[in-house]
């Protein structure tokens, strides 16, 4: 790879994947195949000219804005946080909720199938007819 200094470059200049990786990412931590996933992941804009990616040290910045993570937020990072469910007291209240509403559609069933029970059946034990 050419030995290219960064401070001379344009930012928007298009760089092939492996060469951005290692311009702004001198260390290594990054990788021509972590960029493709944060194009996939819809992150890091792109260009494809003739088949080929291409992605700017300024595309790389915005990246890394978005991936940044914000000191002020809170500190939960239970699964239900990462799925977008709130956790705690108001994730409760909407498992009660839910679990309200399904009791009482499983109670209103159990009305209306009473009333579809023959008059003549006896509901604590069989053979009352048999007794005639």
């Amino acid at each position: 790879m050419a030995d290219i200094d960064v401070s001379t470059l344009d930012p928007d200049t298009p760089l092939r994947l492996k060469l951005a990786a290692s311009l702004a990412f001198p260390d290594g931590s990054m990788t021509e195949s972590g960029l493709k996933r944060e194009i996939e992941r819809g992150r890091l804009e792109c260009e494809r000219i003739a088949g080929k990616t291409y992605v700017s040290l300024n595309d790389i910045k915005r990246m890394r804005e978005l991936c940044r993570e914000s000191r002020r937020g809170s500190a939960n990072t239970s699964a239900s946080a990462r799925a977008g469910r709130p956790s705690g007291s108001s994730s409760t209240e909407q498992t009660r909720s839910a679990q309200d509403a399904a009791r009482m559609t499983a109670l209103a069933l159990i009305e209306r199938s009473k009333s579809t029970l023959p008059k003549s059946t006896n509901p604590n034990g069989a053979g009352e007819s048999l007794r005639r």
